[in-house]
């Protein structure tokens, strides 16, 4: 059965692969944008567009009644959240767009009478923070990880500006009352189109590879496609109402594994390889956030970036993603590489 539904950051990484699958199953699809993105992605000509201002609750309860008088009286049948900022030179950027726009989105629904049968928020694990940093076991050949996973029932303790938005924005959804949301939560998300992942890339065509931290540690990623798979799973699924889930893989990884899989789709170029202590990150991911805010250019390395690439363990459950919606990773990280690769060398990247 045909849905109508809207897509906030539709232009960007994650939110263009859910207008393409969208389409792919026949819903109706809008995307949600601001007035200067691109829409490089979303060329299909069956795509709604839909001008929404986030930082302006009045202009944009006017925008939402004007697309709903567009669509004769009625909303979105699903509104999928995947607008965010996951860089600014300030911390305050992050609040402004990842708190106080969802805020905005949700009260606008609200006051222009289009809330929808499911509000599907894309967080993200970086809410939970360097948690379980403590190893609870030695490796061995039956059991090589040694941190315990995140767990839902964990309390978060977010490091970066980033992670404390997106958590603010999940209490406030949270505390909503009569309001129909589902709370998906990915790791590190990679794949066509993105780019902080892609640096590491060009980085090993340039025949570096650049670790930092000696401490082992055990990372997750989630391909973009599963993203996208469990946004349209748990959108009628009556056990993911109100509830929180992380997506991955379901596999953990050490931290060369990513880089290699890499070399050996990159046709296995001869790499210097790079372990920096993380006193060292630390001075340089200062200086980047320095440098960006003189420039006003965003630096690859900077304060939130230190957090991330310092935290160690990364594992998280995704048992109950499965038990709920059915969520079945369908791209290991073989897989998905290879696929990004090749999508780099297609659009001229590498």
């Amino acid at each position: 059965m045909s849905k109508t539904i809207l897509v906030t950051g539709a232009s960007g990484f994650i939110g263009s692969f859910i207008i393409e699958e969208g389409l792919r199953l026949g819903h109706d699809m809008w995307a949600g944008m601001r007035k200067t993105s691109s829409k490089s992605y979303l060329s299909d000509p069956r795509t709604h567009f839909a001008e929404l201002d986030l930082s302006n609750p009045q202009r944009l309860q006017q925008q939402l009644l004007a697309y709903k008088e567009q669509m004769g009286g009625k909303g979105w049948d699903y509104v999928v959240h995947a607008a965010g900022a996951t860089k600014s030179l300030h911390e305050e950027g992050f609040f402004r767009v990842n708190t106080q726009g969802t805020i905005h989105l949700v009260e606008a629904l609200r006051a222009t009478g289009m809330v929808p049968r499911r509000f599907v928020f894309v967080s993200s694990l970086s809410i939970f923070g360097a948690i379980r940093e403590q190893p609870v076991r030695k490796p061995s050949p039956g059991n090589p990880w040694i941190y315990h996973p995140i767990m839902l029932t964990d309390k978060p303790h977010p490091n970066t500006a980033y992670g404390r938005s997106k958590l603010e924005a999940e209490h406030y959804l949270r505390a909503q009352q009569d309001f129909p949301y589902t709370i998906l939560r990915p790791t590190g998300v990679y794949g066509p189109r993105e780019k902080d992942y892609f640096l590491m890339a060009k980085s090993i065509v340039g025949h570096v590879d650049f670790a930092v931290g000696y401490r082992p540690q055990e990372i997750t990623f989630v391909y973009v496609m599963d993203v996208v798979q469990a946004v349209f799973k748990c959108m009628d699924a009556p056990a993911a109402l109100g509830k929180a889930y992380f997506l991955s893989d379901g596999q953990v990884y050490n931290s060369r594994t990513y880089s290699d899989l890499l070399q050996k789709h990159l046709g296995n170029p001869w790499l210097l390889r790079i372990k920096a202590p993380l006193w060292l990150l630390r001075i340089i991911c200062a200086f980047g956030t320095l440098a960006a805010r003189i420039t006003g250019r965003m630096s690859a390395l900077n304060n939130d970036k230190y957090h991330i690439l310092r935290q160690r363990n990364w594992q998280c459950e995704t048992a109950p993603a499965s038990k709920d919606f059915g969520y079945e990773p369908q791209w290991d990280l073989e897989r998905g590489v290879a696929a990004s690769v090749q999508w780099y060398r297609q659009q001229g990247w590498l």
